[in-house]
């Protein structure tokens, strides 16, 4: 549940011939991928891009996406089935989806989809804390398979509702049906132990620190993506070593909306 990266705005147009509308409505968010040692990646959409391809065809220009995996997962999983409706699916921005919560800008799903790929093979199981509309289980469910397990976890009843509808009309929705793929309510702070351990682990909104029941609930050559801090954060990836020690690494300044209570939230 992303809200939107920390850096300097660059406006820039960014013209697909007939796959961008020419509006000139503008966009309230501005992206950068900074700190992770490499060139900063700074992109701003303006209007709209008509269809899921033209979206992932833009992250792939930008570098976000890389791989063949990735590429064809977020090509399947349609982001205008898990957009509330009226609401712009295919720019390059957060998007709020009710509840104090939002659905995370496609360019950060992609990232993290990225850190991840390595740890989401056929039959691998991932757990995604905050999985709001359930997009980017959906992406999960795709890349393990049948043969693993996908699990989304959010303390909203509502939103693991709709998550769920979104779900059913999706690529993934034989997965859903098949029980490899599952979204439930729950703190995520606590993660999901009956489905543990993890072989990759996805928190969609910031904590103060790493919670100590995710480090638990991740397997042993397993990673863990999550932004942490308060007004400032960095996403950082955790990965665990054979022996249970953890090493850590900041890939970008971010800001994420806060991995906190329901009730925290609700009245934000």
């Amino acid at each position: 549940m992303g809200w939107r990266s920390i850096g300097e705005l660059l406006r820039t147009c960014l013209c697909y011939k007939d796959k961008i509308k020419k509006s000139e409505l503008p966009s309230s968010d501005a992206h950068t991928s900074e700190g992770n040692g490499h060139a900063s990646q700074r992109f701003w959409t303006r209007g709209a891009i008509d269809e899921n391809k033209a979206l992932v065809e833009h992250l792939q220009h930008y570098g976000v996406i890389k791989s063949r995996k990735v590429t064809e997962v977020m090509e399947k999983i349609d982001r205008g089935l898990f957009v509330p409706e009226g609401n712009p699916a295919y720019v390059d921005s957060p998007m709020q989806i009710g509840y104090n919560a939002t659905i995370s800008a496609p360019h950060m799903h992609g990232t993290c989809l990225e850190l991840l790929e390595e740890h989401l093979k056929s039959g691998m199981h991932v757990l995604d804390v905050g999985s709001g509309t359930g997009y980017l289980t959906a992406c999960f469910a795709m890349m393990v398979g049948p043969q693993g397990r996908a699990v989304g976890v959010e303390h909203i009843p509502e939103l693991v509702a709709s998550s769920i509808e979104n779900l059913k009309k999706s690529a993934a929705a034989p997965l859903l049906k098949e029980g490899s793929l599952s979204v439930h309510v729950a703190d995520g702070r606590l993660g999901w132990s009956e489905l543990a351990p993890y072989d990759a682990i996805h928190v969609g909104a910031a904590a103060p620190e790493i919670p100590q029941p995710l480090i638990e609930q991740l397997k042993p050559g397993g990673r863990m993506v999550i932004p942490v801090g308060n007004i400032f954060q960095d996403l950082q990836v955790v990965n665990k070593k054979a022996d249970g020690s953890i090493s850590v690494r900041s890939e970008t300044s971010v800001r994420y909306v806060p991995l906190t209570s329901r009730a925290s939230q609700l009245h934000n």
